[in-house]
Protein backbone atom coordinates (compact mmCIF):
# COMPACT_ATOMS: atom_id res chain seq x y z
CA UNK A 1 0.00 0.00 0.00
CA UNK A 2 1.19 3.23 -0.82
CA UNK A 3 2.78 5.95 1.56
CA UNK A 4 -0.09 8.24 0.34
CA UNK A 5 -2.95 5.28 0.52
CA UNK A 6 -1.41 4.83 4.24
CA UNK A 7 -2.16 8.52 5.35
CA UNK A 8 -5.79 9.00 3.73
CA UNK A 9 -6.85 6.05 5.37
CA UNK A 10 -5.36 7.11 9.07
CA UNK A 11 -7.14 10.43 8.71
CA UNK A 12 -10.38 8.21 8.57
CA UNK A 13 -9.00 6.86 11.28
CA UNK A 14 -8.80 9.81 13.47
CA UNK A 15 -11.03 12.08 12.17
CA UNK A 16 -13.89 13.48 14.84
CA UNK A 17 -17.49 12.48 13.24
CA UNK A 18 -19.14 15.67 13.47
CA UNK A 19 -22.60 14.67 12.13
CA UNK A 20 -23.57 10.62 11.56
CA UNK A 21 -25.31 9.69 9.00
CA UNK A 22 -28.52 9.78 10.62
CA UNK A 23 -28.34 13.50 11.68
CA UNK A 24 -27.22 14.26 8.16
CA UNK A 25 -30.11 12.50 6.59
CA UNK A 26 -32.41 14.32 9.00
CA UNK A 27 -30.72 17.46 7.80
CA UNK A 28 -31.57 16.74 4.04
CA UNK A 29 -35.29 15.87 4.64
CA UNK A 30 -35.47 19.61 6.18
CA UNK A 31 -34.10 21.48 3.59
CA UNK A 32 -36.34 19.11 1.22
CA UNK A 33 -39.19 20.04 2.97
CA UNK A 34 -38.15 23.66 2.84
CA UNK A 35 -37.56 23.95 -0.69
CA UNK A 36 -41.01 21.36 -1.53
CA UNK A 37 -42.97 24.31 0.25
CA UNK A 38 -41.52 27.29 -1.35
CA UNK A 39 -40.38 25.75 -5.41
CA UNK A 40 -42.94 23.64 -5.86
CA UNK A 41 -44.66 25.97 -8.42
CA UNK A 42 -41.64 27.80 -9.49
CA UNK A 43 -40.57 24.95 -12.47
CA UNK A 44 -37.06 25.84 -11.30
CA UNK A 45 -34.05 24.28 -13.25
CA UNK A 46 -31.76 22.65 -10.50
CA UNK A 47 -28.31 22.54 -10.75
CA UNK A 48 -25.98 20.69 -8.79
CA UNK A 49 -22.46 22.16 -8.68
CA UNK A 50 -19.86 18.92 -9.29
CA UNK A 51 -17.99 17.15 -7.76
CA UNK A 52 -18.91 18.42 -3.98
CA UNK A 53 -22.31 18.56 -4.48
CA UNK A 54 -23.10 15.30 -6.10
CA UNK A 55 -23.93 13.11 -2.99
CA UNK A 56 -26.32 15.77 -1.73
CA UNK A 57 -27.97 16.74 -4.81
CA UNK A 58 -28.14 13.35 -5.48
CA UNK A 59 -30.17 12.16 -2.46
CA UNK A 60 -32.41 15.70 -2.26
CA UNK A 61 -33.48 15.52 -5.56
CA UNK A 62 -35.41 12.32 -4.85
CA UNK A 63 -36.99 14.16 -2.01
CA UNK A 64 -38.11 16.80 -4.25
CA UNK A 65 -42.30 15.93 -5.17
CA UNK A 66 -42.63 18.69 -7.80
CA UNK A 67 -41.34 19.15 -11.87
CA UNK A 68 -37.84 19.97 -12.24
CA UNK A 69 -35.35 19.95 -14.86
CA UNK A 70 -31.69 18.64 -13.27
CA UNK A 71 -28.43 19.67 -14.47
CA UNK A 72 -25.02 20.28 -13.34
CA UNK A 73 -21.95 22.75 -13.57
CA UNK A 74 -18.73 22.05 -12.62
CA UNK A 75 -16.54 25.84 -11.81
CA UNK A 76 -13.31 26.38 -9.67
CA UNK A 77 -11.31 29.17 -8.99
CA UNK A 78 -7.88 27.30 -7.85
CA UNK A 79 -7.35 25.39 -11.27
CA UNK A 80 -4.57 23.30 -9.39
CA UNK A 81 -3.15 26.31 -7.38
CA UNK A 82 -3.64 27.03 -3.87
CA UNK A 83 -5.47 30.24 -3.62
CA UNK A 84 -8.52 31.02 -5.54
CA UNK A 85 -8.78 33.66 -9.04
CA UNK A 86 -11.22 34.15 -11.75
CA UNK A 87 -14.01 31.74 -11.86
CA UNK A 88 -12.96 28.69 -14.33
CA UNK A 89 -15.43 27.16 -15.81
CA UNK A 90 -14.49 22.90 -16.82
CA UNK A 91 -18.44 22.92 -17.56
CA UNK A 92 -21.29 25.38 -17.86
CA UNK A 93 -24.95 25.21 -17.25
CA UNK A 94 -26.45 23.39 -20.68
CA UNK A 95 -29.81 23.68 -19.66
CA UNK A 96 -31.21 27.33 -20.39
CA UNK A 97 -32.46 29.40 -17.20
CA UNK A 98 -34.08 32.87 -19.09
CA UNK A 99 -36.64 33.50 -17.16
CA UNK A 100 -36.62 30.86 -14.72
CA UNK A 101 -36.06 30.41 -11.32
CA UNK A 102 -32.42 28.55 -10.77
CA UNK A 103 -31.71 26.18 -7.34
CA UNK A 104 -28.29 25.75 -7.32
CA UNK A 105 -27.50 22.59 -4.83
CA UNK A 106 -23.59 22.64 -3.56
CA UNK A 107 -22.11 20.79 -0.62
CA UNK A 108 -20.69 23.62 1.63
CA UNK A 109 -20.97 27.35 1.63
CA UNK A 110 -17.44 27.86 3.53
CA UNK A 111 -15.90 31.36 2.07
CA UNK A 112 -18.02 31.63 -0.62
CA UNK A 113 -15.88 33.11 -3.37
CA UNK A 114 -17.37 29.94 -5.90
CA UNK A 115 -20.80 30.09 -4.85
CA UNK A 116 -21.10 33.66 -5.45
CA UNK A 117 -19.29 34.16 -8.47
CA UNK A 118 -21.98 31.13 -9.71
CA UNK A 119 -25.10 32.97 -8.37
CA UNK A 120 -23.76 36.32 -10.00
CA UNK A 121 -23.25 34.07 -13.42
CA UNK A 122 -26.84 33.07 -13.53
CA UNK A 123 -27.97 36.20 -12.36
CA UNK A 124 -26.58 37.87 -15.29
CA UNK A 125 -27.35 35.13 -17.82
CA UNK A 126 -30.77 36.10 -17.29
CA UNK A 127 -32.14 33.92 -14.25
CA UNK A 128 -35.54 35.16 -12.93
CA UNK A 129 -34.05 34.12 -9.63
CA UNK A 130 -31.30 31.87 -8.16
CA UNK A 131 -31.88 30.49 -4.92
CA UNK A 132 -29.20 28.15 -3.20
CA UNK A 133 -28.99 24.88 -1.21
CA UNK A 134 -26.13 24.19 1.13
CA UNK A 135 -25.35 20.68 3.21
CA UNK A 136 -22.83 22.44 5.47
CA UNK A 137 -23.00 26.10 6.24
CA UNK A 138 -19.38 26.59 7.90
CA UNK A 139 -19.21 29.32 10.68
CA UNK A 140 -16.73 32.16 10.27
CA UNK A 141 -16.20 35.15 9.97
CA UNK A 142 -14.21 34.58 6.44
CA UNK A 143 -16.91 35.18 4.13
CA UNK A 144 -16.24 36.72 0.84
CA UNK A 145 -19.20 38.82 0.75
CA UNK A 146 -20.91 38.61 4.27
CA UNK A 147 -24.10 39.30 2.85
CA UNK A 148 -23.97 35.88 0.74
CA UNK A 149 -26.31 33.39 2.58
CA UNK A 150 -27.84 29.75 1.51
CA UNK A 151 -31.22 29.77 0.95
CA UNK A 152 -31.32 26.46 2.12
CA UNK A 153 -28.99 25.04 4.99
CA UNK A 154 -29.03 21.55 6.06
CA UNK A 155 -26.38 21.92 8.97
CA UNK A 156 -24.07 24.78 10.55
CA UNK A 157 -20.82 23.93 11.35
CA UNK A 158 -17.68 24.71 13.43
CA UNK A 159 -14.71 25.94 11.51
CA UNK A 160 -12.07 22.76 10.73
CA UNK A 161 -11.18 21.39 7.96
CA UNK A 162 -14.47 18.49 6.99
CA UNK A 163 -15.02 15.79 4.65
CA UNK A 164 -17.79 13.44 3.80
CA UNK A 165 -21.32 13.79 1.69
CA UNK A 166 -19.25 15.37 -1.20
CA UNK A 167 -16.68 16.82 0.60
CA UNK A 168 -13.53 15.96 0.12
CA UNK A 169 -9.72 15.17 1.79
CA UNK A 170 -7.39 15.32 -0.92
CA UNK A 171 -9.75 13.94 -3.57
CA UNK A 172 -10.97 11.11 -1.11
CA UNK A 173 -13.55 10.49 1.45
CA UNK A 174 -16.43 12.11 -0.47
CA UNK A 175 -18.32 8.61 -0.26
CA UNK A 176 -17.87 9.24 3.85
CA UNK A 177 -21.81 8.36 5.59
CA UNK A 178 -21.29 11.14 7.85
CA UNK A 179 -19.33 14.64 8.18
CA UNK A 180 -16.07 14.21 9.94
CA UNK A 181 -13.47 16.43 10.83
CA UNK A 182 -9.69 15.94 10.16
CA UNK A 183 -7.65 15.66 12.99
CA UNK A 184 -6.26 19.04 14.39
CA UNK A 185 -7.40 20.79 11.33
Amino acid sequence: MSADLVHIRQVMAEADCLFTEAVVEAAIDKVASQINAELSERNPVVFCVMNGGLIFSGKLLTKLNFPLEASYLHATRYRNETSGGELFWKAKPEVSFIDRDVLIIDDILDEGHTLGAIIDFCRHAGARAVHTAVLIDKEHDRKARPDLKADYVGLQCIDRYIFGYGMDYKGYWRNAAGIYAVKGL
